[in-house]
């Protein structure tokens, strides 16, 4: 089973492109890009399972730069 989901992303200031390097790189991210408004920026991932969105959403959470993330699955 495919899953995808859309990750929102709270940024420290002023890292918000490391941040947006760092998650494009990640195994899973299809595309990632700044946006304007309550959140800094928004990843489009695809993953196997539920485990592994969490595990996706958990490094991105985790990076550096990262202030949280709320994630949407679409089932």
């Amino acid at each position: 089973m495919t899953l995808n989901a859309c990750i929102l992303i709270k940024t420290v200031p002023l890292q918000t492109g490391f941040v947006l390097e760092n998650t494009r790189s990640l195994k899973g991210v299809r595309k990632a890009f700044i946006v304007y408004g309550r959140y800094d920026m928004v990843a489009f991932v695809e993953a196997s399972g539920y485990p592994e969105i969490r595990k996706l959403t958990g490094e991105i959470n985790s990076a550096q730069g990262v202030r949280s993330t709320e994630t949407l699955v679409q089932a």
